[in-house]
């Protein structure tokens, strides 16, 4: 099964594309206005936000990890705030990784609690408030750069250099989620994440814009792992074609793999097909650590697959190591700043 991404998304813009321009051109407009009216509720705590330009597939989420354990380092409380995937919970859920489903709560948010509290709210004031109750003095917003009420102190773009913006176009038409130069007018820094030169638009607006560029990628937390190991590389994440690579890094063998949508709730039959195919060619099964919190949480047998899957935990790497201590002291400066300004 291949990603619900339309695969002429991130190839240059062709007739697809510019037939979806008239939706493409209405659906912008709304973006813009819905990021115009937003940021302008400013709450306690200072705000970071990790977001993406595009659908999906950045690398947004172990960034944001990253940033949080940065934080803890320097005894502060971070937690995450998400709107988790469908934001389908009314009222602010402080996330238990250890007995949510990932259908209630979303597979990242599951994640991001192994490092931090984790609540998925579609009120995200709300989710602020939840989480000031748990004593964090940090939010992280794991995505939401597009239609937040919450005002950002500091807001970080994750862009991936090999994918890049796609075809520049709006969403039906390409990827990106609200016209270029409007979201661009509202970030305070990008990451550019991994090698290659699709990314080198955004870079360059950033840089005309005085923006900070930082550069990292994504690495396997043990190198060696799967050294000689023949595996059947499975994945329903936004970019399975970057997991298949980080894993190639650990000197695995893949002999076989099998991409689903971001976010694909495993069936009875993927199961069963993918525990074939395993079997017939003696493969050992691996897939992402997202992924694989969605198989935990599902019924007997699922749940014995997972056991029999193993993932690949991955960490982002820096370039400049100061990178996240760098974006957390401009974070709090600006909150500083922030409640400093405040009429008493």
């Amino acid at each position: 099964m291949a990603s619900e991404e339309p695969p002429f998304w991130w190839k240059e813009a062709d007739w697809r594309a510019w037939s979806l321009w008239p939706i493409s051109a209405v659906y912008g407009r709304v973006a813009r206005a819905r990021m115009a009216r937003g940021r302008r509720e400013k709450v306690a705590p200072a705000v970071l936000c990790v977001g993406n330009l595009t659908i999906g597939g950045e690398g947004k989420t172990p960034v944001a990890i990253a940033l949080a354990r940065e934080a803890l380092r320097g005894k502060i409380k971070a937690g995450f705030l998400s709107r988790g995937y469908g934001g389908s919970l009314s009222a602010p859920h402080l996330v238990d990784p250890e007995n949510d489903a990932a259908r209630l709560v979303g597979d990242e948010p599951l994640l991001l609690a192994r490092h931090a509290p984790t609540v998925v709210a579609a009120d995200r004031i709300a989710g602020v408030a939840r989480l000031v109750s748990e004593g964090c003095e940090l939010i992280i917003m794991d995505d939401g750069f597009q239609s937040a009420r919450v005002h950002m102190d500091y807001a970080l773009i994750v862009i991936d250099a090999r994918r890049g913006v796609g075809n520049g176009h709006v969403i039906p038409g390409g990827p990106l989620r609200a016209p270029l130069i409007d979201q661009m007018r509202y970030a305070d820094a990008v990451v550019r994440m991994g090698e290659g030169e699709a990314a080198d638009i955004v870079v360059r607006k950033a840089a005309r814009a005085g923006r900070p560029v930082f550069t990292a990628r994504v690495a396997p937390c043990s190198p060696q792992e799967f050294q000689g190991a023949r595996v059947l590389a499975f994945a329903g994440i936004g970019n399975p074609e970057k997991f298949y690579a980080t894993l190639r890094e650990t000197g695995a063998e893949i002999a076989a793999t099998r991409s689903f949508p971001d976010h694909h709730p495993f069936s009875a039959e993927d199961i069963a097909d993918l525990n074939a195919e395993a079997k017939a060619g003696d493969l050992q099964l691996v897939t992402t650590e997202k992924d694989q919190v969605r198989l935990c949480h599902g019924d007997a047998a699922m749940a014995a697959f997972a056991r029999s899957v193993r993932a690949l935990p991955i960490r982002t790497v820096f370039e400049n190591e100061d990178t996240p201590d760098l974006i957390l002291r401009d974070t709090l400066g600006r909150w500083r700043e922030r409640v400093l300004a405040r009429p008493d």
